[in-house]
């Protein structure tokens, strides 16, 4: 459970037991402000969270109907995170992660309250090359999480393929990477394809299908190659997945799960193919 927003929930500061019956008992006939659909009740350092149903009507104040406990103090904690977003579902999800079972209550940015009761995580693998560290796209995802375009309490897992792990299945005299950005070194002569140097040695090719047609290009034969486009080592398993792929021009495209945004892409694309993937209701 997630309220849409902090302003649905109000703080109250109480002198009742903190059972179900001292708040059934506090409760009754009280009124509520129409925008108010949770409370968080605070007796000492104890807290508590209930939801309001309130008597239809017009008005700023509203009888209270009935509640609903959904946290008494033993299940409930208070966290103070000046730094946090606490309308932003992913930022609240993985503070929820650090107190299993717990509904937590969070004063965050702007002194803004808000609070989280068992949200399910919605997965999204992030799988990309390294170097650099950390990759580019987990950069972007988590840029997109906090951006507070995407109503929605995403977990990203990053999966790192780390290009230099390649190297022991080299078998020839030297290794080719694609960008010179990459920084990756070998004991091995190491040549960098954006360089369009001359070979001096044979070359094994570590990188995607597009340098390795553009290295026939360039140097009119068939490189040995090793293949870590991101695209092509996406396991088979189900798992809503994004990666970075230089077939993709703009936006994003779409097969099952996956979603593949341009080499170059930018943190609104990354949201769109985010999005895509877990469309609001």
């Amino acid at each position: 459970m997630l309220p849409g927003h902090c302003k649905d929930v109000s703080l109250r500061e109480v002198d009742h037991d903190l059972t179900s019956e001292g708040i059934a008992e506090a409760m009754r006939g009280r009124k509520a402000y129409t925008r108010t659909d949770f409370q968080v009740l605070r007796k000492g350092e104890e807290h508590a969270v209930i939801a309001l149903r309130k008597r239809k009507g017009k008005g700023l104040f509203l009888p209270v109907e009935d509640i609903e406990v959904i946290s008494l103090p033993e299940d409930t904690v208070f966290i103070k995170r000046p730094e946090l977003d606490v309308i932003n579902p992913s930022a609240l999800l993985r503070l929820s992660l650090e107190y299993p079972g717990k509904t937590v209550v969070v004063e965050g940015l702007f002194n803004h309250l808000n609070f989280v009761h068992e949200l399910e995580a919605l997965p999204l693998r992030v799988l990309d090359d390294v170097p650099p560290d950390p990759s580019k796209l987990s950069v972007l995802v988590e840029r997109a999480l906090a951006s507070g375009f995407l109503d929605l309490p995403i977990l990203p897992e990053v999966v790192d393929l780390d290009i230099a792990s390649y190297l022991d299945q080299v078998g020839t005299e030297a290794v080719m990477f694609p960008c010179r950005v990459s920084g990756i070194s070998s004991d091995r002569p190491v040549y960098f394809l954006d360089d369009g140097p001359v070979l001096e040695h044979e070359v094994t090719l570590i990188g995607c299908h597009l340098s390795k047609r553009i290295f026939e290009s360039l140097y009119k034969h068939e490189p040995e190659f090793i293949n870590v486009c991101p695209q092509d080592h996406v396991p088979d398993d189900g798992v809503p997945t994004i990666v970075k792929c230089c077939k993709v021009k703009n936006g994003f495209s779409v097969d099952g799960p996956l979603r593949s945004v341009p080499w170059g892409a930018t943190v609104p694309e990354v949201v769109e193919a985010i999005r895509s993937i877990y469309p609001s209701p």
